[in-house]
C-alpha cells in the first residue's frame, strides 16, 4: 500500500519513526509529512495567516518532510499538493498519550486522520496510553499485522479507526476490544505558578474521573490493559433532536 504517515508529536517522535520502520520493512510505500515541531492538542486547527514551509529530512534510513504547520496542515498539503494521486491509507501516530473519549476533539493525531477521512482516504489514528514511551517497535509491528487483516470495503466513507494501546505495552496486553468512546469529560485544573521574574502564569492539568467512566468504553478498557479500537465518524448532528426542534418552532409560530 501507499501510505501517508503523519502525527502531532513531530517528525522526530519515536512513535512515527517506529511506524515508518515497520511499514517499510513490510513492503509498504511510506510517505511522511509531519510537523517540524510538537503540535499536541491543536485539534483540527489549520494555518491561514502564516506561510508554510516544507523541509526534506533524510537521516539514518528515514526519509520524510517536516512541515511547519499543524497536523491537519500536513495532511491537507500532502493530499492536495504533494501527492499526484491519493494514497491508499493515512496513518497518524503513534501518539504519546491515549486519545479516548473527548480527546478526539482536542487531538492533533485524530484530527490528522480525520482530515484524511474527509478526503475519502481510509484513515487510522494510533496512540499509546503513555506520555513517555521508550520503545514502540512492538506496537508498530502490531499495527502492520492489523492492517493486513482489515477489509476497508466494509466501512462507510469518512470513517476514522481510533486505535489505542495500553500503557504497559503489547506483550502485557490482555487482548483486543472493539468498543465505544467514554462520554466522561475531563475535570480540569489550572495550576497558578510564577516565572523566574515573579510574574503569574497558569498551567492546565486534569484527568477523566474514574468514577464517571462506564465499563466497556475505551478509557475503561485501556485502564484494564486492553488494546482498543473505536470507529469514529464526524457527523455531529443530534438527529433525535431535529424533529423536536422543528415541532417546537412550528408551535411557537
Amino acid at each position: 500500500m501507499r501510505i501517508l504517515l503523519t502525527n502531532d508529536d513531530g517528525i522526530q517522535a519515536i512513535g512515527l519513526r517506529a511506524l515508518y520502520r515497520a511499514l517499510t520493512l513490510a513492503g509498504h510505500e511510506v510517505e511522511v509529512v509531519a510537523p517540524l515541531t510538537e503540535q499536541s492538542a491543536v485539534g483540527h486547527a489549520i494555518t491561514i495567516f502564516s506561510p508554510l514551509r516544507a523541509k526534506k529530512i533524510n537521516e539514518n534510513g528515514f526519509e520524510g518532510i517536516g512541515f511547519s504547520g499543524t497536523p491537519v496542515d500536513c495532511v491537507k498539503w500532502a493530499l492536495s499538493f504533494y501527492f499526484r494521486s491519493k494514497p491508499d491509507l493515512v496513518i497518524s501516530g503513534i501518539n504519546n498519550g491515549a486519545n479516548v473519549g473527548v480527546d478526539v476533539l482536542y487531538s492533533g493525531t485524530v484530527s490528522a486522520a480525520t482530515e484524511g477521512a474527509l478526503a475519502n482516504v481510509p484513515s487510522i489514528a494510533v496512540s499509546v496510553d503513555n506520555f513517555c514511551p521508550q520503545n514502540l517497535e512492538a506496537e508498530a509491528t502490531w499495527v502492520v499485522d492489523f492492517l493486513n487483516q482489515l477489509d476497508w470495503q466494509i466501512f462507510a466513507e469518512r470513517i476514522v479507526l481510533n486505535l489505542n494501546f495500553p500503557k504497559h505495552g503489547v506483550k502485557q496486553a490482555k487482548g483486543f476490544k472493539v468498543c465505544p468512546q467514554t462520554d466522561a469529560v475531563y475535570q480540569d485544573r489550572y495550576e497558578q505558578r510564577r516565572d523566574p521574574r515573579n510574574r503569574e502564569y497558569y498551567w492546565l492539568s486534569g484527568e477523566i474521573p474514574a468514577d464517571q467512566v462506564l465499563p466497556d468504553t475505551d478509557r475503561y478498557l485501556l485502564w484494564q490493559g486492553y488494546i482498543t479500537l473505536t470507529p469514529l465518524r464526524f457527523d455531529l448532528t443530534h438527529r433525535e433532536l431535529l424533529p423536536k426542534l422543528a415541532n417546537w418552532f412550528k408551535l411557537d409560530k
